[in-house]
């Protein structure tokens, strides 16, 4: 809970001084609570993207962009990246606590018992056309869960809230691989409970009936990784319209496919997939030197993808892991001819050696390695945003949990009107 520091900020206007109490969390600067301003003083903040706003209250994650600094639940994200496993971070991100032994194998059980779907959803994957998005699919087949699984659309039902959390976590790798098998014209691949979460996920994507398919633990160990590291990341914009569908009372599924719509933009869920067409773009090593010179000229339009970020001034704490899971991985692939990596390599060496990049703290992110992984497991850059949302439902639905047992308020911004005043209407003819 936020703490009442007992300090009070003060708005001068119009000759009179109005007061608002400033509280403090666990982490990060204090807030000023301005929700009586409108009432008292007849005016609203301003704040476009609502980048100086706290939305909400929230105990879930925590992000110190000047440390490079990502915390789940207090954990940092490098320790869970490297010792936990994707569904203990599930785990802590819904429930708060890291599990028992008895309680992750309870997690776990009814997780794996939940993987398949409903036999009738299949149909709508015939629906679309063949040369659908995969985020298009995903977007309308989370939506349509709520259609099969009315025993879990009542928000104000724990037991109902639990059922669909699991059902969420559970069957989104199904709903993302089979996207992924509609797309390449191959059958689907159903769920097999012997398998870990990110190695079932890895054989519904890629094995086929005529043949047997062996899961990496290099690759799904990787997989995990991208799962974890992109667990949950505070109120971003997919975040923010997950709660924000949730705070009208909408069913959880329905605030999931908003999540997954919201992600879908290229300026949030896009920026692995941009990031490896940039690489493709620049097309052989010797090349790269002028990238890096066009990134450097103001006039240029032209960006490099994949360095800096908005949150982190300093650095990406979750690329350090991936950059691990990057060199495992094509070392296990034995990648050393592809053009595209090669361009990659040299420029993660031109960011930590040149002057340009290390004073601007222009480090490679986790989406610099994330895009380079995905491309060698085999996954086309159609696929990341959609493996972006498999990794942040569980981060969604912790959100939207915390936010329906506290009976938050709908949400409704207000805005800076700049239309035209009051006018009357006039005939057709007069005009």
């Amino acid at each position: 809970m936020a703490k009442d520091t007992g300090r009070k900020a003060t708005l001068a206007l119009d000759g009179k001084n109005y007061d608002f109490p400033i509280y403090s969390g666990t982490l990060g600067p204090d807030v000023v609570d301005i929700g009586k301003l409108y009432a008292q003083a007849d005016v609203f903040t301003f704040d476009p993207g609502f980048t100086s706003t706290g939305s909400c209250e929230s105990a879930i994650t925590f992000i110190d962009g000047d440390k490079g600094e990502l915390l789940y639940r207090g954990y940092p994200i490098d320790q869970l990246a490297e010792k936990s496993h994707y569904l203990e971070v599930c785990y802590l991100l819904l429930y708060g606590e890291l599990p028992t032994v008895a309680q992750m194998e309870d997690f776990e059980g009814r997780v794996t018992k939940h993987t398949m779907l409903h036999e009738q959803m299949k149909n709508f994957y015939s629906g679309f056309r063949r040369d659908a998005h995969p985020m298009a699919v995903v977007c309308g087949v989370v939506g349509a869960m709520s259609a099969f699984y009315h025993d879990s659309t009542d928000i104000n039902d724990p037991w109902q809230r639990e059922v669909a959390t699991i059902r969420l976590i559970a069957k989104l790798p199904t709903i993302v691989a089979w996207a992924f098998k509609y797309a390449n014209g191959q059958p689907m691949v159903y769920p097999r409970n012997d398998l870990s979460y990110a190695e079932n996920f890895l054989h519904m994507c890629f094995a086929v009936p005529a043949e047997t398919y062996e899961v990496s633990p290099i690759l799904s160990k990787a997989m995990d990784r991208i799962f974890t590291l992109h667990a949950d990341h505070e109120q971003n914009a997919s975040t923010s319209t997950v709660r924000l569908a949730g705070s009208s009372g909408a069913n959880p599924f329905a605030c999931i496919a908003a999540g997954v719509a919201c992600l879908w933009g290229p300026a949030h869920g896009g920026a692995n997939q941009a990031c490896l067409e940039m690489l493709r773009e620049i097309g052989s090593v010797d090349k790269v030197g002028e990238a890096v010179a066009r990134a450097k000229d103001k006039n240029d339009p032209f960006r490099l993808m994949g360095f800096g970020h908005r949150v982190y001034k300093n650095f990406d704490p979750r690329a350090k892991v991936m950059k691990e899971s990057c060199d495992e991985v094509l070392g296990l692939l034995g990648i050393e001819d592809n053009e595209t990596l090669k361009v990659a390599k040299e420029l993660e060496r031109i960011a930590l050696e040149d002057e340009y990049f290390i004073e601007k703290k222009l480090y490679p992110n986790v989406d610099f390695y994330s895009g380079i992984i995905l491309e060698a497991m085999g996954f086309p850059t159609s696929m990341f945003t959609p493996i972006f949302a498999l990794s942040r439902t569980v981060g969604w639905i912790s959100q939207w949990k915390e936010m329906v047992e506290e009976s938050s308020r709908i949400g409704r911004p207000r805005q800076l009107y700049t239309g035209p005043t009051a006018r009357d209407y006039t005939d057709v003819a007069a005009r």
